[in-house]
């Protein structure tokens, strides 16, 4: 019963491979600007904050160089402090004085309402720190301040004074929001015109491969056999590649169209002879029939052999053991041929590009035969020339031989000197189609040990 294959399913497409690399170029822009906008962003804030408190500091330097203690022990600016904000109500700017055992002094601009300042900081060792406090504080509803404070002894007086000025955060805040508005969109259109020219780079650099998907499809509307466009380098190699793949099936078709007229050719005798038998009512047509259908099976293994050759070295770069293949075959015959003898000599290592079911039935055509028609003994010799670029295989046997007038004749389909043993004719015919398919050689020669036939082998390296 036959049973047809499977279907073999169709290849799910992957991932767009300009898809892939658009993806993975705009995630990584994004991740550089985001980390990148972040550091300047942060960086930009710092420097606002810094330029913020300067100003702060500078008037509260002003205000305590500006001041001094007058005959009552109070403080009292011999100068005015220059910035017309401090006399505004509410202007955004503030001044304020405390003093230990004293009410706080402010500025006009706070009205009635004093700061609420953190006042002196004791710095554990009885004194306190005479350095400058920056610190935000929303006492004000609505009105968040930025307050720089410092606490020291003025000349005249043991009162720990601690001067103080204050701002508004609003200018700063609304600085700060400029720059991070600025930094975003120019971020944003930085990154959009970086991905547009990456799209554009990878559109551009995967237009050799639609150029060469052009060319595949014109070889299948065009007639040409080949893919003759010039690309660039890194594409080349698979075009190379390509065109081989093309050349070796062009090269596999040519042999099946030569194979099947050969097998049509070879076939067309036999059955013309019954045919002619038949209608001619020949008496003998049974031994007629037995006859032409041996040869035709003689023709139909050889091309069997030949087509199964051919497609195990389609499938791919092979490697075979010699010694392993030799051995099995010697097995086998052996029990054919028991009372013969079988050495087989050489290297255990030696590797042929030959699948192992074609060696094997290279070494089983010859070692059967030389076992069949020799005169017990067989010799095998593996890699009889270890410099040689090529396995040097030698069979011998120590039977009649072959005369040289008939060694090529007898690789011919059908072929036999000896026809009182049984056998079709293909052997040798059948080892030297499926030797030189894998790019080998075979001869045949006279030994000169045993006196026989030498049949020299000579197949690729793996």
């Amino acid at each position: 019963m036959l049973t047809s294959d499977p279907a073999i399913p169709a290849p799910q497409p992957r991932a767009s491979l300009a898809r892939r690399m658009g993806f993975i170029a705009t995630a990584w822009i994004i991740v550089l600007l985001l980390g990148g906008g972040i550091a300047l962003e942060r960086t930009l804030t710092s420097q606002v904050q810094a330029n913020f408190d300067e100003q702060l500091e500078y008037q509260l330097t002003a205000m305590i160089s500006s001041a001094e203690i007058d005959s009552f022990g109070e403080v009292w600016f011999y100068r005015s402090l220059g910035d017309q904000r401090f006399l505004e109500p509410g202007s955004g700017l503030y001044w304020q004085i405390d003093g230990e055992g004293y009410e706080p002094y402010p500025s006009r601009s706070l009205w009635d309402t004093p700061l609420q300042l953190r006042g002196v900081i004791e710095d554990g060792a009885g004194g306190f720190v005479d350095e400058p406090q920056f610190y935000d504080s929303a006492q004000f509803e609505g009105e968040p301040l930025r307050i720089a404070e410092r606490t020291l002894i003025l000349p005249g007086s043991d009162t720990r004074w601690t001067f103080a000025v204050a701002a508004a955060t609003e200018e700063r805040d609304n600085q700060i929001q400029r720059v991070r508005f600025i930094l975003f969109w120019s971020f944003a259109v930085l990154g959009l015109g970086l991905i547009g020219m990456a799209l554009l780079q990878i559109w551009y650099g995967l237009s050799p491969l639609r150029r060469v998907r052009a060319a595949i499809s014109k070889l299948r509307t065009t007639g040409e056999n080949r893919i003759t466009e010039p690309l660039p380098t890194e594409v080349q190699p698979l075009v190379d590649e390509v065109n081989a793949l093309l050349e070796h099936t062009e090269r596999q078709a040519e042999e099946a169209r030569m194979h099947a007229g050969n097998l049509a050719h070879a076939l067309k005798t036999p059955l013309t002879v019954l045919t002619n038998a038949a209608t001619a009512k020949d008496p003998n047509l049974n031994q007629a029939v037995f006859r032409e259908t041996r040869t035709m099976q003689r023709h139909v293994d050889h091309h069997l052999a030949r087509a199964r050759a051919v497609g195990r070295r389609a499938v791919g770069q092979a490697r075979t053991n010699v010694r392993q293949s030799a051995e099995a075959v010697r097995r086998a015959v052996e029990r054919l041929y028991p009372n013969g003898r079988l050495d087989i000599a050489g290297s255990r290592d030696a590797l042929v590009a030959i699948e192992r079911q074609d060696l094997d039935e290279i070494f089983g055509n010859l070692i059967e035969n030389a076992a069949k028609y020799g005169g017990g003994s067989v010799f095998v010799t593996i890699d009889h020339e270890p410099d040689a670029d090529q396995c040097v295989i030698w069979v011998e046997d120590d039977g009649t031989g072959i005369p040289e007038a008939e060694r090529t004749r007898i690789f011919d389909r059908g072929a036999r000197l000896d026809t009182g043993k049984p056998g079709t004719g293909l052997g040798l015919a059948i080892v030297r189609d499926v030797v030189e398919i894998y790019g080998g050689s075979v001869t045949l020669d006279e030994s000169e040990d045993l006196g026989g036939l030498l049949v020299e082998l000579r197949l690729p390296r793996a």
